[in-house]
């Protein structure tokens, strides 16, 4: 096994899921900001679901002896509209999709099983992200604007957040 184009190959990936968070609690962000909850919501634990992924990729870096580079690969965009978050994940979910394939065919080639089960596990995971972001897309084109404005209908029936206390 080449432990370093392992290492490499973990940390790029390290870097993916890094802008991926940074990008989908911008997404979160903007989303809850204009009333738009379970959207909002979604986001909101992928981007959780994304830092438990850089979890188990950093410490695979750290059991091959590496170092743990916590540069994200691209800053966030700056979209706020919901029809294209949504476009902007699905392409994220998918380059990862192929990425980690990638990576996990390199790592079998290398004979690093472990880093290739790692790899094979992200997959699932992007692959059911993308699945739920295009889910809303076909919500949206079936249902169109009423589908967001139920969102944030039922954002806009909850109560205020509370006041900070002094």
């Amino acid at each position: 096994m080449d432990r370093q184009r392992s290492i490499d190959r973990l940390n790029r990936a390290v870097a993916d899921e890094l802008a991926a968070v940074l990008q989908y609690m911008y997404f979160h962000f903007h989303l809850d900001d204009q009333g738009f909850g379970p959207l909002a919501q979604l986001f909101k634990r992928t981007a959780i679901e994304e830092m438990g992924h850089i979890e188990r990729l950093s410490e695979r870096v750290l059991f091959l002896k590496g170092d743990v580079a916590l540069m994200p690969s691209e800053p966030p965009q700056t979209i706020t509209e919901p029809e294209r978050i949504l476009a902007r994940a699905v392409s994220m979910e998918q380059a990862s999709v192929r990425d980690y394939n990638e990576a996990a065919k390199a790592c079998a080639a290398d004979a690093d099983a472990q880093s290739k089960q790692l790899f094979e596990s992200l997959i699932g995971d992007e692959e059911r992200h993308q699945n739920q972001y295009e889910r809303e897309q076909e919500n949206i084109r079936r249902f169109g604007p009423s589908y967001l404005a139920l969102q944030a209908m039922q954002g806009s029936s909850s109560e205020p957040p509370a006041e900070p206390r002094q």
